[in-house]
């Protein structure tokens, strides 16, 4: 993915369509966001209208959690995190379990996270 970067509207938007829409009618958060999500391959439109996350828009809401989780996990040692967040931000390197439960950040970790930061992400 390029350096793209997404509005947390976008980013609820995703969200709300990987829950699924309920009813025939999107939320005002998808109808805003649409254009710009189906124009980055995030999302396709059936012909019949009904919206569906893409392999690339599942990817940048994974991408989303995991950077949320390395946040949480630095602001708070000891954090729990989501089974598949925690596996990959594990075999990356960037979190180490701890002996009493949860999580840890290691320095690989602190580094990406401070350039995710520079980035502006």
């Amino acid at each position: 993915m390029k350096n793209e970067k997404f509005t947390q509207d976008e980013y609820d938007a995703l969200y709300e369509i990987k829950r699924g829409i309920k009813g025939e009618r999107v939320s005002a958060c998808i109808g805003r966001n649409t254009k710009r999500l189906s124009g980055l391959k995030l999302i396709s439109i059936a012909h019949n209208g009904r919206i569906s996350l893409t392999d690339k828009g599942e990817q940048t809401i994974f991408l989303h959690r995991c950077v949320l989780g390395l946040r949480a996990v630095s602001a708070q040692p000891g954090v729990t995190l989501d089974a598949d967040v925690a596996m990959f931000l594990g075999k990356k390197s960037h979190v180490l379990a701890r002996p009493e439960g949860g999580f840890e950040i290691s320095d690989k970790g602190r580094e990406s996270l401070a350039d995710i930061t520079s980035q502006g992400f």
